[in-house]
């Protein structure tokens, strides 16, 4: 199963020639490009694919996500999935 995930860009900066961001997933904080999606700002939310930054929702729709995959982790669904 793949997985995209909402989270908060808190830095926006140039690595290497690509524009990057340091991203909040709820405490936790990772590195992502965000090329794809050059409109991003700080404070914006984003979907992060396997470090890539695939498009931007309102923080409404990043909180709705949140929830959900929360839901998911505490009901233990995950916990069954075969690896790919």
């Amino acid at each position: 199963m793949c997985l995209a995930v909402p989270g908060k860009i808190i830095e926006i900066y140039q690595k290497q020639e690509l524009k990057m961001a340091k991203v909040d997933f709820s405490g936790v904080t990772r590195e992502a490009c965000i090329e794809h999606v050059p409109e991003a700002k700080i404070g914006d939310y984003a979907i992060i694919h396997v470090g890539f930054a695939i498009s931007l929702l309102s923080e409404e729709e990043a909180q709705q996500s949140i929830d959900l995959l929360r839901e998911i982790i505490e009901a233990g669904e995950l916990e069954d999935e075969e690896p790919v």
